[in-house]
């Protein structure tokens, strides 16, 4: 279907204003979401920091979903730099590694700011941290919040600014704090499977599950805490591979079945 918008001048003429048509709109479910996906999505095939191919894919990526009006947020790891674990199994005491982890996180959060400004994406980096000189700003849920408005793109550095926490957890807190629609995590794996899928190859995939049943299941969909946060604010969450296909995200966005969704009633874009 097709729209003409006509003004009436004088002598009994129209002029046509503009003209749009609806077939063309897309049906977008999510209008603003947290994006979370590890630091080891950035390494790429190289395994290792950042691979400049797969930034740029992922900016891609980005920049096709907010070409159709969704505002997004993003969370990103720090894994692909520093695993606070394999520092601390090498003596490092937790509190350290984890405050290292969580700068990491900053330095991937800085690549993506530039990789999206390069294509034309306004963004800007939101640490947990206090970091100036004018390289990252210091998180403010309301400046996110109409930076977000305004079509740009966040993207949240640091963690929660706290150690013993995860970055899932701080998806999950800077979700909420943004009244997000959904938490998207993108991981290797395709959904939330019953089983682990690469040791099982009759594992089953869930579409949509309640946030009941991954409890009563004992699902590992994010940590405790990030899971407690999404539950207790009814803030849905998306499990799937951002990188498997261009088009995953926008199709989840759309409303199709890709990955799983995880929200209060099971049922899917409930």
């Amino acid at each position: 279907m097709s729209i003409c918008i006509y003004a009436q001048v004088s002598n009994n003429k129209k002029v046509k204003l503009f003209f749009f048509s609806v077939c063309n709109m897309p049906n977008i479910l999510y209008k603003r979401i947290l994006l979370k996906f590890s630091g080891e999505v950035l390494a790429g095939r190289i395994g290792y920091g950042i691979d400049t191919a797969t930034l740029t894919r992922l900016a891609t990526i980005i920049k096709t979903a907010k070409n159709q009006g969704v505002e997004i947020a993003i969370v990103v790891g720090g894994g692909n730099l520093f695993r606070g674990e394999t520092l601390v199994a090498t003596g490092t005491k937790r509190t350290t590694a984890d405050h290292i982890g969580m700068l990491g996180t900053v330095m991937n959060a800085m690549a993506i700011y530039d990789a999206l400004q390069n294509i034309g994406i306004e963004s800007m980096v939101m640490s947990a941290y206090l970091i100036k000189n004018g390289i990252c700003q210091t998180m403010d849920y309301k400046r996110a919040d109409k930076f977000l408005a305004n079509q740009g793109v966040v993207i949240f550095a640091g963690g929660t600014g706290n150690p013993f926490f995860t970055t899932d957890t701080a998806g999950a807190l800077r979700g909420v704090e943004i009244g997000a629609d959904i938490v998207l995590k993108a991981t290797k794996v395709d959904g939330v499977y019953d089983s682990d899928p690469m040791k099982n190859s009759n594992a089953k995939r869930f579409d949509c599950l309640s946030f009941q049943t991954a409890i009563e299941k004992n699902l590992q969909i994010m940590d405790t805490s990030a899971f407690a946060l999404c539950c207790e604010n009814n803030l849905p969450i998306g499990v799937f591979n951002l990188l498997e296909d261009e088009n995953n995200l926008i199709n989840i966005l759309q409303g199709h079945k890709i990955g799983t969704i995880v929200n209060k009633t099971g049922i899917l874009n409930d």
